[in-house]
């Protein structure tokens, strides 16, 4: 078996509106009962990931927070690979009117029309933090940590090799992590740029596209 495991994003990839099918859940629970891993690579947070998608325990692990956080949903147990945002971050951004403003361990959230203000923000406090899009989303992380790392920590967990691995996606903040996968696949709805730099692109969308 060449392809040991598979690991995608949720928005967009394998969720249409926040939502996975259930035809699509069946299909996980079928790859996962072939003897191979599933692993789920998202910018969400736990609280939130766990509201819309409460059967997590589907797959092996899950990274967090865009690549922060590390999730096994056998256990329970939680590995931050960051460091935390500092709070007074925080503080500026709601000094500055930032909203909305989605808050997990490793990173903090909000729309694109906010880039400016997130970005002053971290140069007047001369932080080392880093903006990453996401469609019509920007996500602030301690610098070096993105969906590649948390997935690197993720595949050392289980002890697989990239070359074993097949990703799929479909924004901007999916590069880091498809460019690791022995083969790359986007959905038929992801950004162009994602479709330029994977093997695959899929003919459905979203869920019907992973599937």
């Amino acid at each position: 078996m060449r392809f040991r495991a598979v690991a995608m994003d949720y928005d967009g990839t394998l969720a249409h509106d926040g939502r996975v099918e259930p035809s699509v859940v069946r299909l996980l629970d079928a790859v996962r009962a072939s003897g191979r891993k599933l692993i789920l690579v998202t910018g969400r947070h736990l609280p939130d990931l766990r509201s819309v998608f409460p059967r997590l325990r589907v797959f092996d692990l899950v990274v967090a927070e865009n690549g922060a956080l590390l999730y096994d949903p056998a256990t329970g147990q939680e590995e931050l690979l960051s460091e935390t945002i500092a709070a007074g971050f925080i503080r500026e951004l709601q000094n500055r009117g930032v909203t909305p403003l989605s808050l997990g361990r490793g990173i903090v959230a909000t729309t694109r029309s906010q880039e400016r203000a997130v970005l002053d923000a971290i140069r007047d406090l001369g932080l080392d933090l880093q903006v990453i899009p996401n469609k019509d989303s920007v996500m602030v992380l301690p610098a070096g940590t993105n969906k590649g790392t948390g997935l690197k920590a993720a595949l050392r967990e289980l002890g697989i090799s990239a070359h074993n691995l097949v990703g799929l996606g479909d924004a901007e903040n999916d590069h880091d992590f498809l460019r690791l996968c022995e083969c790359s696949v986007a959905v038929a709805n992801a950004l162009d740029s994602v479709k330029k730099r994977v093997d695959i692109v899929t003919q459905g969308e979203a869920g019907q596209g992973a599937a």
